[in-house]
């Protein structure tokens, strides 16, 4: 009796120390530009034939002669803009009207090629290279991606029949992508048919995606919505995604370029989402992660028919940590596995990888999760050599269908429970243990951690 009270003492503390967290607490501050011009004084067309990439190169060029000036405003009105890839800069607003369409070019050729990014090693899809995205920012400041639900459409079914067919040069390109950034901005928006990812906000800081539409069909493979990636200060909120793949997706590197590399997703909120993720994850942690994830609360979330509920990923030679994570007030419907944590998920990017660098996995809490139409509970498979421990489950009732022969599967994989139906498998199924509140570590760290978000 004790002991349970002390583990519903430790949960109700969740609610206290995660109920100060400001990542998300305002809505991202968007002041007037001092300088605005339209995309057709650079000789548009928006008739979904023109090529345009030269006049959003030409405009955004010299936009940036107002970067010391308060910045300034591209705006786009309504219409059908076909562009290759093209790039931002620093203190600019890229403004999207209602009825504005910017579409990218199905021409590979209209895409330029870069390198990999150096946490990754190589291009995802493939090992050479990587097409530069659609809409592109590089070590910048104060940019804005925003409009009055405009649209940012991929055309990325060609790129999907390459991909199908082993036929790509090199790894498929995303819709936003912004590098080595501080301060960015994506809101109010709908994205479309992307080739790969929607939003890729990698190596930045102060990130903020709000009100964002996104979809691809489910057939799309491999397609992923909200990407952070060896990120810190990111709130992603209000937002409808169904995807193909992976809905929201935190990443930090791959194998021992992430390693190396050394920069985690931290701090991290995610509330008030709808995901739909045909084939992958509705929320997914990895399978890249080498430079760690920590420090994420996740909440009021819906997530429908889709493959899997919360997923963790890694494998042997991923190296890293997935720890300090809290999710809560989750609702699931028609999903085939509620939680999962592998340790044996995705390859490497080549046979450098160190087969003794064991990922860390740990200090996860789960709670306050409703669902129907589930097929599997959860599903934990750690690693021998590094078992996942402190998994943390509370409050959770899953409708289990028909279909379902197993409701639980777990190995190398420990953790405790309170109040969770079905019964969990005897490894999480222990709240007696004299070390029950270490599964709630993350608490006060966490307390520290986020009071400066």
């Amino acid at each position: 009796m004790l002991v349970a009270l002390l583990l519903l003492l430790a949960l109700s503390n969740v609610v206290n120390v995660y109920g100060d967290v400001e990542q998300c607490g305002s809505n991202p501050k968007l002041d007037p530009r001092p300088h605005s011009v339209s995309i057709l004084e650079f000789g548009a067309v928006g008739d979904g034939k023109t090529l345009n990439t030269i006049a959003f190169q030409n405009a955004i060029f010299y936009l940036k002669s107002f970067a010391d000036k308060g910045g300034a405003q591209l705006y786009v009105p309504p219409g059908n803009w076909l562009t290759g890839s093209f790039n931002l800069t620093s203190h600019l607003t890229l403004f999207l009207e209602k009825g504005a369409v910017i579409i990218g070019s199905q021409d590979p050729s209209h895409w330029d090629v870069i390198e990999a990014l150096p946490s990754y090693g190589r291009g995802k899809d493939v090992p050479d290279g990587r097409y530069k995205s659609l809409i592109n920012g590089n070590k910048l400041e104060d940019v804005v991606i925003t409009g009055n639900n405009g649209t940012i459409d991929g055309n990325g079914m060609v790129w999907w029949e390459w991909y199908k067919s082993h036929s790509l040069n090199h790894s498929r390109p995303h819709l936003v992508e912004i590098i080595s950034s501080d301060s960015v901005v994506v809101s109010n928006l709908t994205f479309l048919n992307a080739p790969a990812y929607s939003i890729h906000p990698v190596y930045c800081s102060n990130v903020h995606i709000q009100n964002i539409s996104i979809s691809a069909p489910p057939e799309s493979p491999y397609t992923a919505g909200i990407v952070p990636d060896s990120s810190d200060n990111v709130c992603i909120e209000d937002c409808i995604v169904s995807i193909g793949f992976d809905a929201i997706s935190l990443k930090s590197g791959w194998d021992e370029y992430g390693i190396a590399y050394g920069r985690p997703i931290e701090k991290v909120h995610i509330r008030r989402v709808q995901l739909n993720a045909f084939s992958g994850s509705a929320i997914s942690f990895g399978t890249e992660m080498s430079g760690g994830i920590s420090n994420v609360l996740i909440e009021h979330v819906h997530i429908w028919n889709s493959n899997s509920g919360v997923e963790f990923r890694t494998n042997i030679g991923r190296g890293g940590y997935i720890k300090e994570i809290a999710i809560s007030n989750l609702e699931m419907e028609n999903v085939h596995t509620a939680i999962s944590a592998k340790g044996n998920s995705g390859f490497h990017p080549d046979d450098k990888f160190d087969p003794k660098a064991f990922p860390l996995l740990n200090h996860i809490t789960l709670k306050d999760i409703i669902g129907a139409n589930i097929t599997v509970a959860g599903s934990f498979s750690g690693i021998e050599e590094s078992p996942f421990t402190n998994i943390c489950l509370s409050n959770i009732t899953l409708s289990i269908n028909s279909a379902s022969s197993v409701t639980w599967e777990c190995s190398n994989v420990s953790g405790f429970s309170d109040s969770v139906s079905p019964k969990p498998c005897q490894e999480l199924d222990n709240p007696s243990n004299s070390s029950s509140s270490s599964c709630f570590y993350l608490m006060s760290p966490l307390g520290g951690k986020t009071a400066g978000l």
